[in-house]
């Protein structure tokens, strides 16, 4: 059974945590300005009012899955209303819980901003196609089922994480120097925002180890990243996943287990009843995964195999 917690003594609790990583965090971050990534000088006048150019998918050299995995990135990044109402309802907007909430939301901000006018500038893509998604996406909102502090705690530090490695990846991939260095910004801004939640996932520990493992547990194995909501974003994953930016073996490997590991999930002591059940549950869970994760590199190896051989011929 799980022991019942008392959000606002939890976050009473945490105050204390949360103001030394605000602390940190706002020593470590490094000011960037959106503008200075953005090759402006290659932007022209778009068909309508102002009589400009067409849009046509030839105007940009990025890959195809660049372009997908670009959509994708912004449309999740669009719906930080939602995400601000979320934490700031689960949070509060007083003391240092309330100075973070802002801050993270105006760090977040910067992101939709520098991302949509590179790829509006660049014309990489259909500017009619994209605001339309945006309108569809943000018109449903996003509502967390994550129940209470910790298990968003544990939730946001696996999707800042997995964010990050998607930014990062996209920008490589896009063969454009200007994408690379804009993402790596963004990367580098997700990095910090999962070392502040990770950091408190660990503090919940000592507060309640065995609630916050059963969080943990139930956020992993049911972890899906914001942007689900997207339309045919399941098609959308599966083109990403396969050109190596964020599948089942990154997920693993460089998302789910480094969180784990540094917030010493499999090896905490003191546990008990559904703590040691949930931990035991995620241990299975994540041999599961990885098996999952090899059979489909695998695969995608085996169909990249084909394509070349195909292509030789």
């Amino acid at each position: 059974m799980r022991e019942p917690i008392d959000t606002m003594a939890l976050l009473r609790e945490l105050e204390p945590v949360v103001e030394v990583n605000l602390n940190r965090h706002l020593a470590t971050a490094k000011e960037w300005f959106p503008h200075e990534f953005v090759p402006w000088s290659l932007g022209r006048d778009f068909d309508g009012p102002l009589e400009g150019v067409e849009w046509s998918p030839d105007q940009s050299a990025i890959p195809d899955v660049a372009r997908t995995s670009l959509i994708v990135n912004l449309l999740t990044e669009d719906n930080l209303p939602s995400y601000h109402h979320e934490i700031a309802t689960l949070f509060g907007r007083d003391g240092a819980w309330g100075t973070w909430v802002h801050r993270w939301t105006a760090e977040e901000g910067r992101h939709g901003i520098a991302i949509r006018d590179y790829l509006l500038t660049t014309r990489a893509v259909d500017p009619v196609a994209l605001e339309r998604a945006r309108m569809v996406h943000m018109s449903t909102g996003y509502d967390s089922s994550n129940d209470g502090v910790i298990e968003s705690l544990a939730y946001v530090s696996f999707q800042e994480l997995a964010t990050r490695v998607s930014h990062r990846n996209t920008g490589r991939i896009s063969g454009d120097p200007v994408c690379d260095q804009l993402l790596a910004k963004v990367a580098a801004d997700e990095n910090l925002h999962m070392l502040f939640y990770r950091n408190l996932l660990a503090a919940a520990f000592e507060l309640a180890p065995d609630v916050t493992m059963r969080a943990i547990c139930r956020v992993a194995t049911t972890f899906q990243m914001p942007g689900n909501g997207i339309e045919n974003f399941n098609r959308k994953s599966v083109q990403i996943a396969m050109a190596g930016i964020y599948d089942l073996r990154i997920h693993h490997d460089e998302v789910l287990i480094p969180v784990l590991r540094q917030v010493k999930a499999m090896e905490r002591t003191g546990l008990s009843g559904d703590g040691e059940a949930a931990r035991e549950e995620l241990a299975v869970f994540l041999d599961d995964l990885d098996r999952k994760a090899a059979r489909f590199v695998e695969r995608r190896d085996a169909a990249r195999d084909k394509l070349t051989a195909r292509a030789a011929a």
